[in-house]
């Protein structure tokens, strides 16, 4: 069994064109072993988003704090702590932070598809 605190993971940052103020962290996957799915914990900073995007293989995620708003369907939705979603595989969606403190959130993806 593997217990750790996710922050102890080296974040991947990330801050281009397509994605704005975000730390990733893959914080179970192929390297623990993980036969079925990766978890990654996602923080967007106040005015950051993820990209903006579709492809092959479905999310699940859970918002564990701050608050935002998830693109999904054609529309934008407001997150906050407790709020979970479902993507499904080639649907476009997005999460951004319009708010003043940390967006955090874990999204499992099924193990073969890239970790980040």
């Amino acid at each position: 069994m593997k217990i750790m605190d996710y922050a102890s993971v080296a974040p991947t940052l990330i801050d281009n064109d397509q994605a704005k103020a975000v730390a990733a962290r893959v914080v179970i996957g192929k390297k623990d072993g993980a036969d079925h799915f990766c978890m990654r914990i996602f923080e967007i900073m106040p005015g950051g988003y993820s990209p903006k995007h579709a492809h092959a293989w479905e999310h699940e995620i859970f918002v564990h704090a701050g608050v935002g708003e998830a693109y999904g369907n054609g529309q934008w939705r407001p997150v906050k702590p407790g709020t979970v979603l479902f993507v499904p595989s080639g649907e476009e969606h997005q999460i951004r932070n319009p708010g003043r403190e940390r967006l955090v959130f874990a999204c499992l993806i099924p193990s073969g598809v890239p970790e980040l």
